[in-house]
């Protein structure tokens, strides 16, 4: 297996689901959905309605159901960069190489635009057809996506985010992990949940894919800290050394740069055993998968 050309396969494959759920720039609300359909086809990566398929697929998910959930995940996940990239929240010029949407169409328009894509995730979901056969599992999935990505999840991460910048060098290392958790890992969580509940998976290993998520969504977050120090806006496509300039305590800046380098191995073989555990049943321990989550934590942009 070529990964690259798996990859870009598959991110092409996501693309054209996410176009066939665009909001129709039409009449008065005509600005709102330009900038929403803006920050989605903005690029990025599109690594959780990836996950989400793999995931689904590791469990035997053979069906289309999974496709408005994968597009709800990625509305969701740029919804929240638009409204992170704001300058009342982090003030980011850049997002995946090009102008923010707000930097593009006004900070009005970007928080209107960042609540019509959370808005279309559930649309999007509730508006798909479904065989009725299908229906407790995808109100299982739509909780679990709602629950990630608000107060309990993605919300809360980032509420404590904010917090944590009046707080200075008084962050604690719990402070901080709980926002890893919470801000970044969530909705890689409700990602690769949603594609095992969709695909009919037993209750322990919807929680082990959970596991799973959160450890790699940690390290995803502390390299990205650890990028932010290392890296430029050329390689990573957006602004470098922004959580200095917000005056923002990471987990690199608490362990220094070889601890979190160490940290990251750590996290990410701890989670790559137990998918394992699944992968041995179907002989695909060297999955597309496993690459996957191998590149995205050791990534440099």
């Amino acid at each position: 297996m070529n990964f690259k050309q798996t990859l870009h396969d598959k991110v092409k494959t996501t693309e054209d689901i996410l176009l066939t759920y665009l909001p129709k720039q039409e009449g008065y609300s005509a600005k709102v959905a330009e900038a929403m359909n803006y920050s989605l086809l903005a690029g990025g990566k599109r690594i959780r309605p990836i996950l989400m398929q793999e995931v689904f697929t590791l469990f035997g998910g053979t069906d289309k159901i999974i496709e408005p959930f994968m597009a709800a995940i990625e509305m969701i996940h740029t919804y929240s960069l638009v409204h992170d990239d704001l300058p009342s929240m982090d003030n980011d010029l850049y997002r995946r190489g090009k102008k923010t949407t707000h930097a593009i169409f006004g900070e009005g328009m970007a928080v209107l635009a960042g609540d019509g894509l959370l808005n279309l995730a559930f649309e999007t979901i509730l508006d798909s057809k479904m065989e009725p056969d299908f229906y407790p599992r995808c109100f299982q999935a739509m909780q679990v996506l709602a629950t990630k990505a608000g107060v309990r999840g993605m919300i809360g991460g980032q509420t404590a985010d904010i917090l944590a910048e009046n707080l200075g060098s008084h962050v604690t290392c719990e402070h901080l992990l709980y926002i890893h958790k919470n801000k970044t890992a969530a909705l890689m969580e409700a990602a690769m949940m949603v594609g095992a509940i969709l695909a009919g998976a037993k209750e322990e290993a919807v929680l082990d894919m959970e596991r799973v998520a959160r450890m790699i969504g940690i390290a995803f977050q502390i390299q990205d800290d650890i990028l932010d120090v290392t890296s430029s806006l050329e390689v990573l496509g957006k602004e470098t050394g922004s959580d200095s300039k917000n005056n923002k305590v990471t987990y690199v800046t608490l362990h220094g740069l070889d601890a979190s380098q160490l940290e990251v191995k750590r996290l990410s073989e701890e989670g790559i055993a137990i998918l394992l555990k699944y992968q041995s049943k179907t002989g695909e321990e060297s999955s597309f998968l496993n690459q996957l989550l191998e590149e995205l934590i050791g990534r440099e942009q």
